[in-house]
C-alpha cells in the first residue's frame, strides 16, 4: 500500500444466507491507524474504489483496548483483533477483511458467536456462590495458582484460536479450546474445586476434549498467549483420573 492511501478489500454479506461479494474501498493514510479506524473512516463515506456508492460496513466492537474480543475478524488470512492489529505492522498492498469463517455471518464482518456461549454454559464456565451477601474472606491461594489462573483468565472469548483449529467446524461438535481453558481456570480456584467433576464430565463427552486433534493452532494464534495446550493437557489428566476412579465417588 502506497503512503498516500489505504486499499481494503472486504468480504460483504448483507445477511444470513445470502450470497457474499467482495467490495474494495480506499481511504487516506494516516500513522498509527488500526483496522477499526480505517473501517470508521470507510463508514463516513461508503464509496467503492470503482465510485459505486455502498452501504457502511458492519462490525462489532466494544472495547478498542484488546480487552472485550468482540472485534476479531480474519485480517489477511488470519483471525486477530481489529482494534489492535495495525495497518503499519501489515504488509505492503490490499487489506483483505473477511468475518470469521467457524460462525454464522449475520452481516459483513459481524457473526454470531452464540455457539461459544453456550459451550460455555454447558461446561459450567463459572463458579456458583451461595447468595450475594458477604461470606467472609475467601480461601487463600498460593502465588503460583493466582499468577496462572491470572494468565487463564485474560482470555477474551474473541473465537481467533476457534478459527485457527482444524476440529472446530461447523460439522463438529467441538467446544474447542477457549471453553477448555475455561474449565481449567475454574478447576484451580479453591472454591471452583467444589463442582470440578460436573465441568469434568461435561468435557468428557461428544464434543468434549477428546475431539481435540492436537493440531496446537490454538496456541500459537491466541492474542493473549494463554498456553492452550497445557490447560488441555492438563484437563486430560483430569479426565483420565475422574474416568478411572470417578466410580469411588459415587
Amino acid at each position: 500500500m502506497s503512503r498516500d492511501k489505504i486499499v481494503l478489500k472486504i468480504k460483504r454479506q448483507e445477511g444470513p444466507g445470502k450470497s457474499a461479494k467482495w467490495e474494495e474501498f480506499s481511504i487516506p493514510y494516516k500513522p498509527n491507524m488500526n483496522i477499526i479506524s480505517c473501517l470508521m473512516e470507510i463508514q463516513k463515506n461508503p464509496v467503492t474504489t470503482q465510485g459505486q456508492k455502498s452501504t457502511p460496513v458492519t462490525w462489532d466492537c466494544s472495547c478498542l483496548e484488546h480487552v472485550c474480543g468482540a472485534c476479531s475478524m480474519v485480517i489477511n488470512g488470519r483471525g486477530q483483533q481489529s482494534c489492535s492489529t495495525l495497518v503499519d505492522k501489515l504488509d505492503a498492498g490490499t487489506i483483505t477483511l473477511e468475518p470469521l469463517s467457524k460462525f454464522p455471518v449475520v452481516r459483513d464482518l459481524q457473526v454470531d458467536r452464540s455457539r461459544l456461549f453456550n459451550d460455555l454454559k454447558k461446561a459450567k464456565a463459572w463458579i456458583p456462590i451461595d447468595g450475594t451477601y458477604a461470606m467472609g474472606p475467601g480461601p487463600r491461594m498460593d502465588q503460583e495458582t493466582a499468577d496462572l489462573r491470572y494468565l487463564l483468565s485474560t482470555c477474551m472469548s474473541c473465537a481467533v484460536c476457534m478459527e485457527s483449529c482444524p476440529q472446530y467446524n461447523e460439522k463438529s461438535a467441538f467446544i474447542g479450546p477457549a471453553v477448555l481453558n475455561q474449565v481449567r481456570l475454574m478447576n484451580i480456584h479453591p472454591t471452583g474445586k467444589l463442582n470440578q467433576d460436573e465441568r469434568l464430565d461435561a468435557i468428557m463427552q461428544d464434543g468434549g476434549i477428546t475431539d481435540c486433534g492436537n493440531a496446537q493452532n490454538c496456541v500459537k494464534a491466541c492474542p493473549k498467549e494463554i498456553p492452550l495446550t497445557e490447560s488441555i493437557a492438563d484437563l486430560g489428566r483430569q479426565t483420565t483420573i475422574r474416568g478411572l476412579f470417578g466410580w469411588l465417588k459415587s
